[in-house]
């Protein structure tokens, strides 16, 4: 293969990976494995290694002993910060919205938990986050105070900008959530004091950020080994 060729191979690489992680179908902390990336391009993985490359001094990717290149983790403040204040408005915004919800609203919630308890034993961690998007817009949707609402939209789609699928990084979290799903519905179903909603999907929406958190920290400041 001539250097030309491997350079414009090269340029396809990191346009399509880019793509992707700017897309967040390759979300933050995605591995990215040279051989299974230069399959589904056609090509070597000389071009694909020189495109991630490339990426790193981008600051998109980088690279972690023992494991290898990974999707830049996602700013650990930001999603913090955004967590927090999206289980608040959430919570409140479910806890109105739970005197409107009727019958064939939460059966149709409970439908969703339930395909997402399905996926538990094969994570499909993206169509997990989907689902649990659906799920929660079931909750609050109705909401009467349009304000309240705005501000709950507003946090997930920064939530979507900052990083793709909390469960991809974590996976554990995703049979957790599913159970919280179903205490929050049978809450709403029993006509539970709108506090004690509020604080369940404030909590449920915190717990998923402590978890991310957790094993962000963890990753990050593994025990023993070379420090080097």
């Amino acid at each position: 293969m001539t250097s030309a060729t491997t350079s414009s191979k090269s340029e396809q690489a990191y346009t399509w990976i880019r793509a992707r992680i700017a897309g967040h179908t390759f979300g933050p902390g995605y591995r990215l494995v040279l051989g299974s990336l230069a399959e589904e391009l056609g090509m070597s993985v000389v071009p694909v290694r020189e495109a991630i490359r490339r990426l790193e001094a981008e600051g998109l990717v980088t690279f972690e002993r023992n494991v290898g290149a990974r999707v830049t983790l996602v700013d650990e403040s930001e999603y913090a910060h955004t967590m927090q204040t999206l289980g608040l408005v959430e919570g409140a915004a479910t806890a109105l919205s739970a005197p409107l919800l009727d019958a064939a609203t939460l059966d149709a919630a409970e439908a969703v938990n339930e395909r997402m308890t399905r996926m538990l034993d094969h994570l499909d961690a993206h169509a997990f986050t989907e689902l649990n998007r659906q799920f929660h817009s079931l909750l609050f949707g109705p909401c009467p105070n349009p304000h309240l609402l705005d501000l709950v939209h507003r946090g997930w789609s920064r939530l979507s900008g900052i990083r793709d699928s909390t469960f991809a990084y974590v996976p554990g979290r995703a049979r957790h959530s599913v159970e919280e799903h179903t205490q929050i519905l049978q809450l709403i179903r029993a006509d539970a004091d709108p506090l004690e909603i509020e604080l369940a999907a404030r909590n449920h929406r915190w717990r998923t950020r402590d978890a991310f958190l957790d094993a962000l920290h963890t990753r990050s400041h593994p025990t023993g080994g070379d420090e080097s």
